[in-house]
């Protein structure tokens, strides 16, 4: 029965998406088949307990409850040095700490960390944009998150708990070795994302030389200027699923490329009175994430 070594704990738009793509090109990692499996945080828990609650045309999260259905992601390892998956509803999860210090103690953890206002306000209109999100405002959205986490809506949901990273992290500071953890700032993995793979690469004892190609953006947010088009365009779409019969995968991704850059608009700016209020709300996590983690994130309560 293989377990992963290694764990991408969070955080949701923080480039998780894009660090589990680049590291699975490394031939001596290996990634989970499937992203997002959150045994960890979900182990033994009721689907039907959250699914009432999805929303539009949201994607339904991936419930692994059990262990053996979680180390059937891993059959397929042979030689890999690193074996890992990326679950950033860990980072959120009160008991995943617990539950991952009992199946793998000697894990490797590894968290990248976004500004939590942009945070939220990212995982907002993602949300928006794929009708996910019945809210048009993120004020309101923010307004009813203590409604909706009372009503046991999914994580993705939680626009603003997700941005407390000092309470998050503490618990796995609490529980692991501190050469256990590598945290990075979306910031820096934006800048120079070779220099973040390759301190990565470093981390989980793999060949540093390798240089994936970080030319594809994955899980990019955008707003669409028509939504009926932009769910057309979904994979998840049986019309269009219908239509991809009769089109070479060539020519089907150059149109699809095509028509989802023509149907989008420039996303609306944050307004600086709601990153204001939420700053103040923030400040002293940030301040104390500051200490944990001794990295400078001043630039984080800036209006």
């Amino acid at each position: 029965m293989t377990l992963p070594n290694f764990l991408i704990i969070g955080t949701a738009k923080a480039g998780t998406t894009s660090l589990n793509n680049y590291l699975d090109e490394h031939p001596q990692i290996y990634m989970s088949p499937r992203k997002e499996l959150n045994f960890f945080a979900l182990e033994g828990e009721r689907q039907d307990d959250y699914c009432g609650n999805f929303q539009g045309d949201s994607d339904t999260p991936n419930f692994i409850t059990n262990l053996e259905a979680y180390c059937r992601f891993f059959e397929k390892v042979s030689s890999e040095v690193a074996i890992g998956e990326a679950s950033p509803l860990y980072l959120l999860s009160p008991k995943a700490p617990d539950t991952i210090k009992h199946y793998i103690p000697d894990v490797k953890l590894i968290a990248i960390l976004r500004d939590p206002v942009e945070r939220a306000y990212s995982d907002f209109l993602f949300n928006l944009s794929r009708g996910a999100e019945p809210i048009a405002d993120f004020s309101q959205a923010i307004a009813a998150e203590p409604e909706r986490i009372c009503q046991n809506y999914w994580f993705r949901w939680h626009y603003k708990q997700r941005g407390f990273y000092y309470a998050q992290l503490k618990r796995y500071f609490d529980k692991f070795a501190s050469n256990q953890i590598k945290v990075y700032l979306y910031e820096d993995f934006q800048a120079d994302s070779l220099s973040v793979l390759n301190d990565t690469f470093v981390f989980l004892g793999v060949d540093d030389n390798f240089c994936p190609n970080i030319s594809q953006k994955y899980n990019v947010t955008s707003i669409p200027k028509n939504r009926t088009l932009n769910k057309f365009l979904d994979p998840r779409n049986s019309t269009s699923a219908f239509f991809r019969k009769f089109v070479s995968p060539e020519l089907r991704k150059s149109v699809k490329s095509r028509l989802l850059n023509l149907n989008r608009r420039p996303k609306p700016p944050l307004l600086p009175e709601v990153r204001k209020q939420l700053i103040e709300e923030y400040r002293e996590d940030i301040l104390k994430l500051q200490e944990l983690i001794d990295k400078d994130l001043t630039s984080w309560l800036n209006v």
